[in-house]
């Protein structure tokens, strides 16, 4: 039995101009909605990650507690647990002719969920990682009166050109697997992940992070042994048709590109009225601070809070990293009691 609940979207005209029909979103709550329903915070999940991955923030005591908020985690679509390739096979979206969904479709679907199934009209935060973050940018420019304050960690509102390379690299070892055809796989490509894992593994943290050994704490020993429990482990168990369909839409992300603001992001970025909490990572290969600030710059409200870890673009995501953790809880803390 699955422990989230679906949203039936019907047909959606995405950003592309096709109509998706039969969309679903994926969703996990916690806590309970409030009389008058301002206790709702929104948490996008990020790339490769369903809300079990995610779900180590919300807690008791910590800044996302479900006894004080009623937190909705939507899964992106591509995760293989909203619409995916992988679970559309038998569908007119199967693998061969699964579209590009964006980031702003995305949010779009995600605001009817609040809206239609639960009346929620206002948020009390929107917060996201990597991904997650992205589609927080989205909503603070998409629905400026909807959201009251926001939380990008370890993301930009339009994916950078040097970054869009980075997932071009990923998307390669991907997809030299034996398994690829023309533009999706036709078995579960294990040789695949597994190349993808390790190249991920060189832009998911830092140089500092391995010269100084820190690898030791997931448990391994040597730099081989991390990249096969850690690194190969956290991608084979994932749909690679899903990983692509991803893939495309973070090298695809432009908030800019939205019909709204006809490409022009800075307009995109101004449109945004949340007291805007930013927090790159110093050492971050992806989302880059100075990328990070340039952004700032165009939203009235940002503050730009760079986390000092050593951890790379996982800083963001410090589920077994104390100090990285802990600054997060406490600018996030800062964020809420504003």
């Amino acid at each position: 039995m699955s422990d989230y609940d679906i949203f039936d979207a019907g047909d959606v005209r995405l950003q592309s101009g096709e109509t998706f029909k039969g969309l679903k979103l994926a969703y996990k709550t916690y806590g309970v909605l409030n009389a008058d329903k301002s206790n709702a915070i929104l948490y996008p999940t990020s790339f490769g990650a369903q809300h079990l991955d995610t779900q180590w923030l919300v807690q008791e005591s910590a800044p996302l507690d479900p006894s004080r908020y009623f937190i909705i985690i939507p899964n992106m679509f591509g995760n293989g647990l909203s619409s995916s390739p992988g679970n559309t096979a038998h569908t007119p979206y199967g693998t061969s002719h699964f579209p590009l969904i964006s980031l702003s479709d995305n949010v779009h679907v995600q605001h009817r969920l609040l809206s239609e199934v639960f009346g929620i009209r206002k948020l009390a935060l929107v917060y996201g990682y990597s991904m997650g973050g992205q589609q927080a940018l989205h909503w603070g420019a998409l629905y400026p009166d909807m959201v009251e304050r926001l939380c990008a960690v370890c993301a930009t509102a339009k994916t950078a050109a040097h970054t869009w390379v980075v997932f071009e690299g990923v998307k390669a070892a991907l997809t030299g697997d034996p398994a690829f055809g023309e533009r999706w796989f036709s078995a579960h490509p294990e040789r695949g992940l597994k190349a993808m894992g390790r190249v991920y593994a060189g832009w998911g943290f830092s140089q500092a992070f391995y010269r100084q050994g820190l690898y030791r704490q997931f448990g391994a020993k040597t730099l081989e042994e991390f990249l096969v429990s850690h690194w190969e482990a956290r991608f084979t168990r994932r749909n690679g048709n899903d990983l692509l369909a991803m893939i495309a839409t973070v090298q695809a992300a432009d908030l800019g590109a939205d019909p709204m603001f006809g490409g022009d992001l800075d307009a995109a970025l101004q449109r945004i009225s949340a007291r805007t909490l930013l927090m790159p990572s110093q050492t971050d290969f992806y989302f880059q601070v100075e990328d990070v600030r340039n952004e700032a710059s165009q939203i009235a409200r940002a503050e730009v809070c760079p986390i000092p870890s050593v951890w790379g673009h996982r800083a963001g995501n410090p589920q077994s990293h104390e100090p990285d953790r802990q600054f997060i809880f406490g600018k996030l803390q800062q964020l809420l009691d504003s």
